[in-house]
């Protein structure tokens, strides 16, 4: 019987790893599923919601931003999908009253530069990264 298994990966964790039915995200082509026997194929994968769907239930994951790639496992009825993402979080683990913080301060540094203040170009760059982020875990824990 064909399998899959799936890795969430970051620079500081392995998030999660384990069999799964069906591993559901978005690219900057569209929505995608991939599914046992999957062709190989490499992608990127832009922020939003990454969801692992396992047979005790639905794994959902706040990625901001990253790729992955499914190919063949060792054992070649096994099909491995890894999420490599730069930044990633258990949708159930999101601070809620962190990222408003972070939203708030992000949005009052932009506010400052629209009425005027100097600000450079990297702080006014790393503010908008910041407030994006914020948002998107904001939006994540309200589904």
């Amino acid at each position: 019987m064909a399998t899959l298994f799936v890795e969430i990966v970051t620079p500081e964790a392995a998030l999660w790893a384990g069999e799964a039915l069906a591993l559901i995200a978005r690219s900057s082509d569209g929505d995608f599923t991939i599914l046992p026997q999957h062709t190989s194929t490499v992608g990127d994968i832009v922020p939003g919601i990454v969801r692992v769907q396992t047979n005790d239930g639905e794994l959902s994951f706040c990625v901001h931003g990253g790729y992955f790639q499914v190919g063949p496992d060792d054992a070649p009825e096994v099909t491995r999908a890894t999420v490599l993402a730069g930044i990633a979080e258990k949708t159930t683990e999101i601070d809620v009253a962190r990222a408003e913080t972070a939203k708030d301060a992000a949005e009052a540094q932009l506010a400052g530069a629209a009425r005027g203040e100097s600000i450079d170009p990297v702080t006014q760059r790393l503010a908008e990264e910041s407030l994006a982020r914020a948002q998107l875990r904001l939006s994540v824990s309200a589904n």
